[in-house]
């Protein structure tokens, strides 16, 4: 009888204990979970410097991109294409904005030609190019490259895609043909989306 109370005492005692570290354990990654929603909220709160001016996570893209010194060509190019409605709309969009150096890159004439209004289908497929639907963070691209390998595709609103790769712990994009874009500013969010500025144009198959 004593052996039998001993052995239940025992029990009751072992369950206890794993019920409690059970516990502890579970409120530990809530804890971390917890802490994570926290840095993210944080990060979707701050304001980033882009061209001289604060980026507002309040705004959205178009508010904000108007006024950065440092993507002048790109709001031209999105005005031309028609494109401000858009990138003013609900979305969620992540956006792989160019900066004017980035433009000075390609050939010359190139923006020109771009620019002119029979060739507005072109511009959007270009500007698109650096679009995707849903808002990915740093983090998001860094975590599908991880899984992915070391690459992640992601699917542009042109329809093409883009490879994702980490240098050190900078992004890069690559194109159908295989130019290199950086992302030199992450995270710049928007309240319709994200904004990470690139320093290179990227372009479709065309």
């Amino acid at each position: 009888m004593k052996i039998s109370k001993t052995i239940t005492l025992a029990t009751l005692a072992l369950t206890i204990g794993l019920s409690a570290s059970s516990f502890a354990q579970d409120g530990s990654m809530e804890m971390k979970k917890d802490k994570k929603m926290m840095k993210k909220e944080k990060m979707m709160m701050q304001t980033k410097m882009v061209g001289g001016s604060e980026m507002y996570p309040t705004k959205n893209i178009i508010e904000n991109a108007v006024n950065s010194k440092d993507h002048t060509t790109l709001v031209a190019a999105v005005k031309a294409a028609r494109l401000v409605e858009t990138l003013q709309g609900e979305g969620p969009f992540t956006v792989f904005a160019p900066t004017n150096t980035a433009f000075d890159k390609l050939p010359k004439g190139t923006v020109e030609t771009l620019l002119k209004p029979e060739n507005k289908e072109k511009l959007q497929g270009v500007l698109t190019y650096h679009v995707v639907a849903g808002k990915v963070s740093s983090m998001d691209l860094a975590k599908m490259i991880k899984d992915g390998k070391g690459k992640a595709e992601l699917t542009t609103v042109n329809g093409g895609i883009l490879t994702a790769m980490l240098k050190g712990k900078k992004v890069q994009l690559k194109d159908t043909a295989g130019n290199i874009s950086t992302v030199t500013i992450a995270d710049v969010n928007q309240s319709n989306g994200v904004i990470h500025v690139v320093d290179t144009v990227v372009l479709p198959g065309m």
